[in-house]
This record gives structure tokens, sequence and C-alpha cells, in this order.
């Protein structure tokens, strides 16, 4: 698989590489490639299983992928930083309102760039999908871009075994039709989250049975909204 156009001579490399490694590490099979719009901006929304996602996501984009990445990581040494500048990543404070974060995801969206986020928020490890937050929507609104919901299937075994050729695991990553939002609709936090369910549940619906947590079914959704509403 070549590398996208639109990509940076450094992505164009890894791109390369992973690409190699595949042959070794196991099997990807990709479906709705052309899902993802070929020009302007749009956001990937992808399932978090953790180990390897990002980069499965990002090499079975037909472009290139910026994502956020904890801010941690662009400490840790000058060398590792200058790595994550180079393919496209930017720093985010985890666990709170990162401003600058959201500014800056707006700005590559409005450049016409693709966009890869994690609703979840963090790693649901192939437990299921857990309640999804509300950034990529927020992104989504502020650009007018869509969402582009992508499913990875299998992950659990392959972050597990892909280091070990005889094993050859298979994955499977879905990308879904695009979802556009209207502003006019509203911005606040009940639609917020209401359009972060949209997208959730498109994801889901990608996903084998036990794999879609609580949005298996709307009524497990509901559920969780009235314990949590719930005084503790």
């Amino acid at each position: 698989m070549l590398p996208p156009k639109d990509s940076t001579p450094f992505w164009k490399f890894l791109h390369s590489l992973v690409t190699l490694l595949r042959l070794w590490a196991g099997g990807l099979h990709i479906e709705g490639r052309e899902n993802v719009p070929m020009q302007g901006g749009a956001i990937l929304a992808c399932n978090h299983p953790g180990g390897v996602d990002v980069i499965v996501l990002g090499y079975s984009s037909p472009r290139q992928v910026y994502y956020m990445a904890k801010e941690e990581l662009f400490k840790i040494h000058p060398a590792l930083s200058w790595l994550l500048f180079s393919v496209g990543a930017f720093p985010v404070r985890r666990g709170r309102n990162d401003v600058g974060a959201i500014a800056t995801s707006v700005a590559i969206v409005k450049q016409g760039k693709i966009l890869g986020m994690f609703p979840e928020g963090t790693r649901d490890r192939d437990r299921g999908l857990t309640r999804g937050r509300s950034g990529a929507v927020r992104i989504a609104l502020a650009t007018g871009a869509p969402i582009v919901p992508c499913a990875l299937i299998g992950m659990g075994k392959f972050n597990r075994q892909w280091k070990n050729p005889l094993r050859r695991p298979k994955a499977t990553l879905r990308f879904g039709k695009p979802i556009y939002f209207n502003k006019a609709e509203g911005s606040n936090a009940p639609y917020l989250q209401k359009h972060t369910d949209t997208v959730m549940f498109a994801i889901a619906e990608m996903l084998p049975l036990e794999l879609r947590g609580i949005y298996a079914d709307p009524a497990l959704l509901e559920s969780a909204e009235g314990d949590s509403s719930q005084p503790q």
C-alpha cells in the first residue's frame, strides 16, 4: 500500500516501514477507505483498544493523520519530541480542559487536514466501548468538518502477538460513512453528548457485539445515565 500523497516525507518513510513490518507482523484487513474524504478537513473517531492502535489507524488512512499526544511524551527526550512533531503529533494535557490543544485541533482541521481522535479518552483494552467524550464533536461543530467513525477489531490479540512472526495475528479496521452535524441544532452540553453518542453508536455498529460495551443497546446507555444522575 502506497503512502498518502498529502503526507510529509517522514510520514511516507514510516508508512513504508510499517508496510514492511506488516509482511512480518500479521494480517491487517481494511474496509471503507473510500469513506475518508480526499479533500478538506475531517475527523477520524475510533475506538481505543490501545497498544499499536494509533499506528494502525494512521497507516490505514488514505491521508496523513494528525494526533494529540499526552504532553509527558514530549518531555522524555528531545529526539522523541522531534519524532512526534515530525509525524504531526502535538501535546495535550490529559485530565484538564486544554484550550490550546483544542485550538490546535481546530486549526489543523480548518487547514484541510485529517485529525485522529479516540472519543473514549482512555484505552478500553478490548473490554467494550465506554462513554464517549465530546471533544471530536466540538471540533466538528467549530469547523463544519465531518466525523468519520472508525472501528478497530481484533487488536487485543494483535497487540499481544504481532512481535511473533509465527503467530501472524489478524486485525480489521473499518471506516464508516462520514457524519455531519449542524451547529444550528445546538451546541450546549446535552446536544454535545447526544451528537457524541451518535458517533459512538456508529462505531459500535461496525464492532462485534462483545466489543460494543455501553453502546450495545440504547437501553444500556439510558440505564447508565439514570445511575449517574442518582445522588451518591
